[in-house]
């Protein structure tokens, strides 16, 4: 069995803070959407926008020196579109073994050309997948 691998790993920083003193909830967003590009780009995706991020609760607040990890996978991938599972997970800065579940997503993403338009992913040139 081989060890699950993070799409992304950050260390939380002090810039990262709002005012009660944990991380905004938007700086998780932000790296959870790039790991879940990153995902979809390994998936056969050149050029990605994020059109949906499916229900986001936030579990477990994250502090700063929080070492947090981004776990991505593949839920479906349709003729233009892909949607990635995102976990987000922190290990704990007074204890690395601690690890805290924070939140997870699924991330929908259009393949899109250098215009912006929706364009097959790679390998569905005909679009005879599932979905859009």
């Amino acid at each position: 069995m081989t060890e699950r691998q993070p799409a992304t790993r950050v260390m939380m920083m002090p810039r990262d803070t709002n005012p009660s003193g944990t991380i905004f909830g938007g700086v998780i967003l932000s790296y959870l959407d790039q790991a879940g590009a990153e995902s979809a780009h390994q998936a056969g995706a050149q050029r990605v926008v994020t059109v949906a991020m499916k229900e986001v609760v936030f579990h477990e607040p994250v502090f700063v020196g929080d070492l947090v990890s981004f776990y991505a996978e593949i839920v479906k991938k349709g003729r233009t579109s892909i949607t990635v599972r995102v976990a987000v997970e922190a290990s704990r800065r007074w204890n690395r073994n601690e690890i805290a579940k924070v939140t997870e997503a699924e991330v929908v993403y259009v393949n899109v050309n250098p215009e912006g338009h929706a364009v097959p992913l790679a390998g569905c040139p005909d679009g005879n997948m599932d979905g859009s």
